[in-house]
């Protein structure tokens, strides 16, 4: 005869008291009256199997004493359980196991999952009690059916013989409705308990962090702080040494040496803070945590060991023996750089700029730098200076990034320019000097004089107006010359250099320039010509 039996898991093994609170003296009398019973059939089918002749009586009968041991050894277990509040189970006796690398990551994966799963336990003993109490009630109501019908064959069989087997049926089926008939109660009284004890799931949560915090918060808040401890203290360690003990190379340069045992302390450092981290969680004996802790580094580490390759570029470039080396130039964002610091973050600077850029060293992979000149520009101007692009009018840099540059037009007009496209359109610093070139003409009339005279009358008269009128100091060069003899005109070629402190009223000063000319022409008698036709007939 085959029934549902209790399956013992392992979140029952974890419970460890029982609580049942009313009647459980009742409960037990009833188990010590069923393993009465139990033991009698036991006895009364073993006389059956010793005077049986057939085989197939006799294993029916050893199947029969099978299943009734298996029941009085389950009664016996729940007499137990009851009388003494505490699971059996937890005090077995383990098996000795062999060694095994899948069974060791479980043993420590284990701790992790029991307590992820131990804040749905309650929710999945009512579901697996629920599903027992539906269960067992069919099963009782089967057996007491069972019970039933052999009564009603008994009161109306006049059949001796049927009488007799079926009066020794009965017993047997009293006793499994009655066993089914304390399981169910059992498995409602446990269930009854566990809805007395339901919080709301605010409650629930709230007292799971309480609980979290005052059993590991202080474990894991020590562990922390001891980790970046350490952490911070071997840097600071590290500084020292570095100060009393380890010089700068030439011209500010670090020493191999110096960098090397930079990265062994980096490393150290981070070895030590772990395991010091692991060292907290150990005496406190938190598995838990410890536990978690192991699995997040053993994570990391196999993500690290994925950009081997990467972390070996960079370790070259930290000791200063990669593509990209301190005190040289380098290239970025179409914008030159000076390496002044290479670590973990990069400090690059251009001077022009005045500006400092923080650059994690793995941006600096795969690009190269190069030793530079002192005189190298960094940059074609710098705020303040006036510049013309692509020809042009003037404008004045009012910002300057490795981003944008910004200029203002004279009369206002504000032109910004992606830092590559301007540096593409090679712009013209007029802020460094600048020079002036202003073409004027004279008639064929003064021929015999417009490459001898006129162009030294003319420049001592334009020195004397620049003088007059305050250009003579940003002056650094001037020059008349004969340019050309043009079509209707001889051409001259005023040539003056200016400092770039007046370089926003050039346009004046070449306005100037001009004017002074015709005044010259005027003041000396020179025939300023005009655009001519001459028209000759064919007679």
């Amino acid at each position: 005869m085959a029934e549902g039996s209790p399956a013992t898991d392992q979140e029952k093994v974890e419970q460890e008291v029982v609580q049942v609170e009313n009647g459980p003296a009742e409960m037990l009398a009833s188990l010590l009256d069923l393993q009465k019973n139990l033991t009698a059939q036991i006895n009364m089918s073993k006389k059956k199997l010793k005077a049986s002749t057939s085989d197939a009586e006799k294993q029916a009968l050893e199947d029969e004493i099978a299943q009734l041991d298996k029941q009085l050894s389950e009664t016996t277990s729940d007499f137990e359980r009851i009388a003494t509040g505490v699971e059996p189970a937890l005090f077995l006796e383990k098996k000795p196991q062999s060694f095994s690398w899948k069974d060791e990551m479980a043993s420590l994966l284990e701790p992790a999952i029991k307590e992820l799963k131990r804040f749905t336990v309650r929710a999945r003993q009512k579901s697996d009690l629920k599903e027992k109490i539906s269960e067992l009630e069919l099963l009782t109501a089967a057996a007491s059916e069972a019970v039933k019908h052999l009564e009603s064959v008994i009161e109306k069989t006049t059949d001796k013989r049927v009488l007799k087997e079926v009066k020794g049926l009965l017993p047997e089926w009293r006793n499994v409705n009655d066993r089914l008939s304390n399981k169910l109660e059992l498995a409602k009284r446990e269930l009854g308990n566990l809805e007395e004890q339901d919080v709301s799931l605010v409650e629930s949560s709230s007292k799971s962090v309480k609980d979290f915090f005052r059993a590991r918060g202080l474990y894991l808040i020590v562990a922390v702080i001891t980790f970046f401890a350490i952490l911070f203290g071997c840097r600071l360690f590290y500084r020292l040494i570095a100060a009393l003990y380890l010089k700068m190379g030439r011209n500010g340069k670090k020493s191999f040496k110096m960098r090397l045992l930079n990265i062994v302390f980096q490393v150290l450092s981070v070895v030590l803070a772990i395991v010091g981290l692991f060292f907290v969680l150990y005496l406190a004996e938190d598995w838990f945590l410890l536990s978690m802790a192991i699995i997040f580094f053993i994570g990391l580490s196999w993500t690290i060991r994925q950009g081997l390759p990467r972390l070996w570029q960079q370790g070259r470039l930290m000791l200063n023996v990669g593509s990209v080396r301190e005190k040289e130039r380098l290239l970025l964002h179409g914008v030159p750089w000076r390496v002044d610091n290479i670590n973990v973050f990069c400090k690059l600077v251009n001077p022009a700029l005045d500006m400092e850029l923080r650059v994690p060293i793995e941006d600096l992979i795969g690009l190269v730098s190069r030793p530079f000149d002192h005189d190298e520009p960094w940059f074609p101007c710098r705020k303040g200076d006036w510049v013309t692009v692509n020809g042009s009018s003037r404008a004045r840099v009012v910002s300057l990034s490795h981003e944008q540059v910004e200029l203002v037009e004279r009369g206002g007009r504000r032109v910004t320019y992606p830092t590559d496209a301007f540096l593409q359109a090679c712009p013209a610093n007029l802020s460094r000097n600048y020079r002036l070139r202003v073409p004027f003409g004279v008639s064929y009339g003064l021929q015999d004089q417009v490459t001898s005279t006129i162009p030294a009358v003319l420049k001592e008269y334009i020195d004397k107006r620049m003088e007059e009128e305050g250009y003579a100091k940003t002056c650094l060069n001037l020059q008349v010359e004969f340019l050309q003899a043009n079509a209707s005109s001889l051409d001259l070629l005023v040539i003056a250099d200016f400092e770039g402190s007046v370089a926003d009223i050039l346009k004046r000063i070449e306005r100037a320039i001009q004017r002074w000319c015709v005044d010259c022409c005027t003041i000396n008698d020179w025939e300023i010509p005009f655009p001519q036709l001459t028209v000759h007939k064919v007679e």
